[in-house]
């Protein structure tokens, strides 16, 4: 007998296979099933038979996402609950909002240069299980319109917090959590070092502190200018966001990145909504003194950082003194509500239950309410 090769061997084996399973699998009192095989596979076409190898025996592959699909936008009512414009009395200006829940304190949001309120979206979801989320877009971003969207001065910027605070609550705000990331936390702090919310009950700042973030002011005009600054659609530059941006959770970009973008009509695409390298004039307020006004607050603090190195002298001092709560969360990026929203919220809900804040005001324990 001639020697077979390797892959008639193969079909061979796998038709003999197919046989076995068959006779098991019909009635074998049946004879018109046992006369339609043939008596001997010898008499098949070697190359006519099946093989476990072959494409048609491959089962196909789930239909794959294109990268439009796995980068397109996601809806901010998904959630969020709902949205609303805050008009400020005697001005031109009117700030926008994304509101959650329905009970509890206000986790007032703020967010970081370039972002905007959408950038607590996935965040918020969770939060609101717990308590009410409020995240503002800050002048020059998402949807707020001004008088002069460039000026982001410190005084400014706080001073349109505490008005849009003033326009939603009025002189009887519910417990107020005032949380800020990178350029929003300084807001965050100034805001709070005013003392004029009549019911601040907690301040969270994110990933900024004044030593670094003043040694890193010298390189930002580079940052800026090396960033992609055009995109052909929305999709892209979410892509861009998590591929060579600044996010690294690509649903959360689904949701933020469309609100930090506008379109442009002279060059048919897509760029960013402010532009941030003409704020230069304004960086160094943002932090100058920032670390002193933070541990100078008189509501519980809380300091989320995304490194252990990220301290300067006084914080350090501060926090062995026990001024403040910190927290460093672990392979993250800056903006750590957006890279671990749910491990974000869960730092904020516990911090809302470790100072016992209530919806009207801090829970002092062993206390009857009547």
């Amino acid at each position: 007998m001639g020697k077979l090769c390797k892959g008639t061997v193969e079909r061979l084996m796998s038709l003999l296979l197919l046989r076995v399973c068959h006779r098991f699998s019909e009635d074998p009192m049946d004879s018109t099933n046992l006369s339609a095989l043939p008596e001997d596979a010898a008499d098949e076409d070697p190359q006519s038979l099946p093989s476990a190898f072959s494409p048609a025996s491959i089962p196909p592959r789930p239909a794959s996402q294109t990268s439009s699909q796995k980068h397109s936008p996601l809806e901010w009512s998904s959630f969020f609950d709902k949205e609303e414009d805050v008009a400020i009395p005697s001005s031109n200006d009117v700030f926008h909002i994304y509101l959650a829940g329905s009970e509890g304190p206000v986790v007032f949001c703020l967010h970081g240069g370039g972002y905007s309120g959408l950038s607590f979206a996935l965040a918020a979801s969770k939060i609101k299980e717990k308590a009410q989320v409020v995240a503002m877009d800050l002048r020059g971003h998402g949807k707020s319109s001004t008088s002069n969207d460039l000026d982001l001065s410190i005084e400014t910027l706080s001073n349109d917090v505490l008005a849009v605070l003033k326009a939603i609550y009025g002189d009887s705000p519910p417990s107020i959590i005032l949380v800020g990331h990178s350029m929003g936390g300084s807001v965050a702090i100034h805001a709070a070092a005013k003392r004029v919310i009549t019911n601040l009950q907690g301040l969270i700042v994110v990933d900024v502190v004044e030593g670094t973030a003043m040694a890193s002011l010298i390189h930002m005009q580079k940052i800026l200018s090396n960033r992609m600054q055009y995109f052909p659609t929305i999709e892209k530059a979410i892509e861009w966001s998590v591929k060579g941006g600044s996010l690294r959770n690509v649903d959360s970009a689904r949701v933020s990145v469309p609100s930090t973008l506008k379109y442009d009509d002279s060059k048919k695409c897509y760029t960013f909504r402010i532009p941030l390298e003409e704020t230069e004039v304004y960086w160094k307020g943002w932090y100058e003194g920032l670390s002193d006004k933070f541990l100078s607050c008189p509501a519980p603090k809380l300091l989320m950082l995304a490194g252990t190195d990220r301290l300067d002298r006084s914080l350090t001092i501060g926090q062995m003194q026990g001024k403040f709560q910190l927290v460093v969360v672990r392979h993250t990026g800056h903006a750590i509500q957006e890279d671990v929203p749910e491990e974000f919220a869960s730092y904020v809900i516990n911090f809302i239950s470790r100072n016992r804040i209530g919806p009207c005001g801090v829970e002092i324990p062993g206390l009857l309410h009547r």
